[in-house]
């Protein structure tokens, strides 16, 4: 059909579709019900409307994009439990400071570069678990940091024309259609400017955009907070260094009263490389020694000047530096009634040497004590709060004397020697798909990989799935399938594009752009920037506008999917952020704008 001619009839197949469609939308904005819960519900409806078979509606369960989201999930969950991106973050850690600006800015812009060159869900991905750890150690609601590192990795995908699926099979639309490809780097300006004007986005207006905090589900409390805050604990860590001079130098740990003369706890001891977990009370002490304590600041100063020690200055070099090999907290743990160590004092069983962790806090017959208490005998019931790895502190589980009642993070120890391998497993998951497999196959042969060389256990890995984000995605795919199966789409393109024909040029690229972004919102992108190209390249001919400028500007616009999450990067991103679909069309409808702004302002100065 040229664009000229006069538009078709509509049918009642395009009148249903644009009714779902439009209740889609009103069930997004009015948040009513759980996202996955109205894409199961347009799912089952278009098959009952007769506008799919039954095996089109639910295609979107075995579609590319779900496939690659669960293999991404899974990808993410192997790399997050070897401890890598603990010391990705730590560097971030020092440069951003205490500056939620700063930290937004450093993980936002680092990610946009890192979806130039990969896939931008497993940019997104790789980045989840790392920004999860930077909220929480800098007490930064998850929500205000998620949503512009995925619009950074979502925007970092214009910045190459590997970068995205719809840039990826532009030039063989071009070529189709008897036009010259795009290089490598043709489209990096536009991306560019994008990625720079949408992290200065939410540098100036974050505050105003983003959610606080406690939207979308009940966030499941951290143990560890209510843990610090039901008993005052401490958990500011520092360290000294033994000097030569020290008159610590051969004395054991017992022998200094750290806990009773200052009231600190000695957690790690450092020397040679190897790293000592709630160190032993008859350890020897000498120089070259570092030693974590756990406590207050001025104590820890206190205790450096008393002993010639050397106190770090900057608390955060111990941390990543203990963090990069050991991952651990505070739990609360109970004497069993029937335990063989009621009667005992923590000296005599040995508690540091024998378990490995540090008692900090003994409840016992309705008192606390915080002080030494290594001679006091233990009674059924006594509670004991201690702080050590994770690893040893799931072992007492095995004990039948102590009960566990803290939940313990997945985080294990064994797995931190599968840092090399898990990366091996990324990296070359990525590689396949930019080398030209399917991106769903190249990433669930990565995770099966994680699988088999023991990276994460396969139980861990159907743990790893965000079911209510593959639900998401999988009902919203048929409506996309709809939409080009009955005409819709091409009914809406041709219609606008007869209904513009002869007006300016930047009205002609705003409507090229603004189709491109709608039909992104509920269809694949691919298939969007399939479908318009062809169509905006026709156009472009007739109204003696350049075909390739519009060809690009439909493949960039088919990246701007922030209204709502059906883009792979909002869905991964939704239950961890805690984000609701308001939280989207309020960041998301600026976003928008800015988007279309500067992706039609380029096109036209660079192309027209």
């Amino acid at each position: 059909m040229c664009f000229d001619e006069r538009l078709g009839i509509v049918t009642t197949d395009i009148l249903l579709v644009f009714g779902v469609l439009a209740a889609t939308i009103v069930l997004f904005v009015s948040d009513r019900l759980r996202v996955d819960v109205i894409a199961i519900l347009v799912m089952v409806s278009l098959p009952w409307l007769g506008l799919l078979e039954p095996r089109e509606a639910l295609s979107g369960l075995a579609s590319n994009a779900v496939v690659s989201v669960i293999a991404i999930m899974i990808l993410g969950r192997g790399i997050d439990r070897t401890g890598i991106m603990i010391r990705i973050t730590a560097p971030i850690l020092r440069l951003a400071g205490d500056s939620e600006r700063r930290l937004t800015a450093l993980v936002s812009g680092t990610v946009g570069l890192v979806s130039a060159f990969m896939q931008n869900i497993g940019a997104a991905a790789l980045f989840l678990p790392a920004s999860m750890r930077l909220s929480k150690r800098r007490k930064l609601p998850a929500s205000r940091l998620l949503m512009p590192m995925g619009f950074a990795a979502i925007l970092g995908g214009t910045l190459t024309m590997v970068a995205s699926s719809p840039l990826i099979v532009l030039n063989d639309l071009l070529r189709q259609g008897g036009q010259g490809p795009f290089g490598l780097f043709s489209v990096t300006p536009i991306g560019l400017a994008l990625l720079v004007a949408g992290i200065a986005y939410f540098l100036l207006f974050g505050r105003f955009v983003l959610s606080a905090g406690g939207t979308g589900e009940k966030e499941t409390a951290d143990p560890q907070e209510e843990l610090k805050q039901a008993w005052g604990l401490l958990s500011s860590m520092y360290c000294v260094e033994i000097l030569p001079g020290s008159d610590l130098n051969g004395k054991e740990l017992d022998e200094i009263a750290l806990w009773d003369t200052y009231n600190l706890h000695a957690v790690v001891l450092r020397e040679a490389g190897h790293v000592h977990y709630a160190p032993w009370r008859h350890t020897r002490i000498h120089h070259g020694q570092k030693i974590g304590l756990l406590g207050s600041r001025s104590e820890v100063e206190r205790f450096a000047a008393d002993h010639g020690l050397r106190f770090e200055e900057t608390r955060e070099n111990l941390l990543e530096e203990l963090q990069s090999v050991m991952v651990g907290g505070f739990a609360e743990i109970v004497v069993h009634p029937r335990s063989s160590l009621v009667g005992k004092s923590l000296r005599e069983i040995a508690l540091r040497k024998k378990y490995e962790i540090e008692p900090i806090l003994l409840l016992s017959g309705g008192s606390v004590e915080h002080h030494d208490f290594s001679d006091q005998k233990l009674k059924p019931g006594d509670t004991l709060i201690v702080h050590g790895n994770w690893e040893r502190l799931k072992a007492i589980r095995e004990y039948k004397d102590l009960i566990l009642l803290t939940p313990i993070e997945e985080t294990e120890e064994p797995y931190r020697s599968k840092q090399v391998t898990a990366l091996l497993c990324f990296a070359g998951a990525i590689g396949l798909a930019l080398g030209g497999f399917s991106l769903s196959i190249s990433l669930l042969t990565g995770a099966v990989a994680m699988v088999l060389l023991k990276v994460i256990p396969m139980d861990a890995a159907y743990r790893a799935v965000d079911w209510k984000t593959v639900f998401l995605l999988a009902g919203l795919i048929p409506l996309g399938i709809a939409m080009e199966k009955t005409g819709a789409a091409r009914f809406l393109a041709e219609g606008m594009a007869g209904l513009l024909s002869g007006s300016h040029p930047l009205l002609l690229l705003a409507a090229a752009a603004i189709l491109a972004t709608v039909f992104s919102l509920f269809m694949s992108n691919v298939a969007a920037t399939v479908l318009l190209v062809p169509l905006v390249m026709t156009f472009g001919l007739r109204e003696g506008i350049d075909p390739r400028g519009l060809a690009l500007l439909v493949a960039v616009c088919a990246s701007n999917s922030f209204l709502i999450p059906t883009h792979q990067v909002n869905a991964l991103l939704m239950s961890a952020g805690g984000y609701r679909s308001r939280d989207y069309f309020r960041a998301g409808g600026f976003m928008t704008v800015i988007f279309l702004a500067v992706s039609v302002g380029l096109v036209y100065l660079f192309y027209l």
